[in-house]
């Protein structure tokens, strides 16, 4: 099994991955530089994996390493939350959020329901992604991470700040009042909600740094 270290330095962190004959699978152009007998190759894609590809932002065309010697990813101003998945586990990431695993991960995809994609704004067709077997995997965050645990409960959040779920738990958007003036007079726009049974890993606030990255990034676009 791969091992998995975030190193960092002046703000910015990076994944180094060190393979000891082993196989890791990372987001697609995550790649910085590589040292060692390691290979890289793009499992040709299956008709399932070219159609999501087109509809989606969540490819499942993801490059794959094999050998032994070190892999070093792009660094960012965010972070890594390191997600271990058990057996008979599957795990839904939020756009984005993958970003390497062990070779043992299955990466699938799922599709949330036409209803949820139209109103988050995502079109008709919304697919995330989603990991399951026997392994680890690092997943891209924007700050800390806190793990809830829900026994057939809601969860009411203000946006898309759950990285990632248990499959038994459903998502759905909805107003957080009671009624429709309540609604207009509180200012809050439609709200995520999770209900069901299982694990949450909920990011609220960004590292400062990235924040600011943000922040620019809106004003440059206005």
């Amino acid at each position: 099994m791969a091992t998995f270290d975030v190193q960092h330095t002046e703000g910015m962190r990076w994944v180094k991955a060190s393979l000891a004959d082993d196989t890791i699978r990372t987001e697609r152009g995550a790649l910085n530089h590589m040292q060692g007998a390691v290979t890289m190759d793009v499992p040709l894609p299956s008709l399932r994996a070219a159609w999501v590809s087109l509809f989606s932002d969540e490819s499942l065309l993801r490059p794959r390493f094999t050998g032994t010697g070190t892999v070093f990813l792009d660094s960012t101003l965010g972070g890594y939350h390191p997600l271990r998945i058990g057996r008979g586990e599957q795990w839904i990431l939020d756009r984005k959020c993958f970003w390497v695993s062990d070779g043992e991960v299955e990466i699938t995809v799922r599709r949330e329901s036409w209803w949820t994609a139209f109103l988050a704004g995502e079109g008709f067709i919304w697919y995330k992604t989603v990991l399951r077997g026997d392994g680890q995997a690092l997943l891209s965050v924007d700050g800390p991470v806190e793990e809830i645990r829900l026994d057939d409960d809601r969860l009411v959040v203000d946006g898309p700040q759950v990285v990632a779920r248990t499959a038994g738990i459903r998502l759905s958007l909805k107003r957080p009042t009671s009624n429709f003036l309540s609604f207009w007079l509180s200012g809050q726009e439609r709200s995520y909600v999770y209900e069901g049974s299982g694990r949450l890993l909920l990011c609220t606030t960004p590292y400062w740094r990235k924040r600011m990255q943000q922040d620019r990034l809106g004003a440059a676009a206005e």
